[in-house]
């Protein structure tokens, strides 16, 4: 399991310094909608099963205790419509962990493929095992695609909003039965869905029973409690799927020491067995999409029509003449932070990702402000 640091990329968040010290230099609060870190409560049945589970002096299973694993699986079944055994599910420390590691642990040498608009750590974690990282769009016809190790998926997908349909996750499952490789579905934002069929239907996920049959070979999904239950700093998130390839994990996680604590592990059981909590956050966002939508248009940006899902705005100029430096700078001139497409691929040169994760009074105060001076003209 080689971890090969050398050739990775810098830390982009880096480069946005500049910018966020021109924000900061404006004349009320940064409304800073450049990351996608929760800020509103956590919800109360995960603070009272932490104190209910605060005397844990022991090791915690790396496999998960019964009632996480219980829950995992329930949720699997209620939720996203895919029958598992508890054997097919697996805690992990937050889902970037598993992002970052899995070509690793799955000793990838050769391609990985990602998509062609990303989260970056798709990228870093190919290089980390010796992978070459191949960008494909992943909505493309997966008998085009070229032979590889692994095959990440992003539905819905950070930055862009884009879901990969029920018909398109079949075709994919179907060839990766055939071909004999791994597809790992990151599906993290599958409960913020905000243009139908998704509203009603739900967003469909790679291990639905109605995608890929009770068969799961070669298929695996990772989803994260962070989004949907303010849970980012407990890290909280699994992996489910294929059982073959997930013993081996197990086997590696429980010699390197990753375990999610205790107390945490009870607090994901809890907030996974609950769904009102979830709608609840849902129509916070939903209210701060549709006020930063608005907005964004008024001062001159249009948003990707294809944007379904998620919790960020993907947006442009209207114009197309501002490339996505140009836009992230007068941004900040508002004292507003965004973050510039250049980090998602290259593909996305003229585009700007806008969290809807600020709290209510950033929201509003950049709302307000992209009202009263729009970008460009």
């Amino acid at each position: 399991m080689p971890l090969l640091g050398e050739g990775l990329p810098d830390f982009p968040w880096d480069t946005l310094t500049p910018y966020k010290e021109l924000a900061t230099s404006y004349r009320g609060t940064v409304a800073d909608l450049s990351i996608g870190t929760p800020v509103d409560p956590t919800p109360q049945i995960a603070i009272d099963a932490i104190r209910s589970a605060e005397q844990s002096p022991g090791y915690p299973p790396a496999l998960g205790t019964p009632e996480l694993r219980e829950a995992m699986v329930g949720w699997w079944q209620r939720v996203r419509g895919a029958t598992l055994a508890t054997d097919a599910v697996l805690p992990t420390l937050g889902s970037k962990e598993m992002v970052a590691l899995l070509p690793s642990l799955i000793g990838a040498t050769g391609s990985v493929l990602i998509p062609e608009v990303a989260y970056p750590t798709y990228d870093v974690g190919a290089r980390l095992s010796g992978a070459t990282p191949v960008p494909i769009d992943t909505a493309s016809d997966p008998g085009s695609w070229p032979e590889a190790d692994l095959v990440w998926l992003n539905s819905p997908g950070n930055p862009d909003g884009h879901v990969l349909d029920r018909n398109q996750l079949r075709r994919i499952a179907a060839w990766a039965k055939e071909t004999g490789t791994i597809v790992a579905s990151d599906e993290c934002y599958a409960a913020l869905p905000w243009e139908e069929p998704y509203v009603t239907e739900g967003v469909p996920s790679i291990l639905a029973d109605d995608v890929s049959g009770p068969d799961k070979t070669n298929l695996l999904a990772l989803y994260s409690s962070s989004k949907q239950s303010n849970l980012a700093g407990y890290r909280a998130a699994m992996i489910a799927g294929d059982p073959t390839i997930l013993t081996p994990l197990i086997e590696v996680r429980k010699h390197m020491g990753f375990l999610m604590p205790g107390p945490v592990q009870k607090a994901m059981a809890a907030v996974l067995n609950d769904d009102e909590h979830v709608a609840q956050q849902r129509e916070i966002y939903r209210r701060r999409r549709d006020i930063l939508t608005d907005a964004a248009i008024e001062a001159g940006l249009v948003t990707d029509p294809e944007t379904n899902a998620g919790l960020y705005l993907w947006l442009g100029d209207a114009r197309e003449k501002a490339d996505a430096w140009e836009i992230i700078e007068a941004f900040a001139q508002r004292g507003i932070l965004v973050a510039p497409g250049t980090f998602y691929g290259e593909a996305s040169r003229q585009k700007v990702r806008m969290s809807l994760t600020g709290s209510d009074e950033a929201i509003d105060a950049a709302a307000q402000r992209l009202k009263e001076r729009p970008l460009f003209g």
